[in-house]
């Protein structure tokens, strides 16, 4: 379960062992999302619509790195930690 960032209170994580399409997970609180990098959308659970936003707005700034990140994990590779958002 690397983290691959964190800010506001907002972990972001992703699995080694997870299937297509390319995704992350986001936890606040006792809520989950995980959300979809290539569109940007949640593809399943819910976050409170702040953390929604502030999640959905740092995937935009990251959405690259996202991708790089799950062809690493899909290599065996260890994720690269990004940038939270300020």
């Amino acid at each position: 379960m690397p983290e691959v960032s964190r800010f506001f209170g907002i972990v972001i994580r992703m699995y080694f062992d997870e299937h297509d399409p390319p995704h992350f997970h986001a936890i606040y609180g006792g809520h989950e999302a995980r959300v979809g990098i290539e569109p940007i959308m949640v593809l399943e659970g819910r976050l409170p619509n702040r953390a929604a936003s502030m999640v959905i707005e740092w995937a935009a700034l990251h959405q690259a790195e996202l991708l790089r990140n799950w062809r690493r994990l899909r290599n065996d590779q260890p994720v690269q930690r990004i940038q939270p958002l300020e």
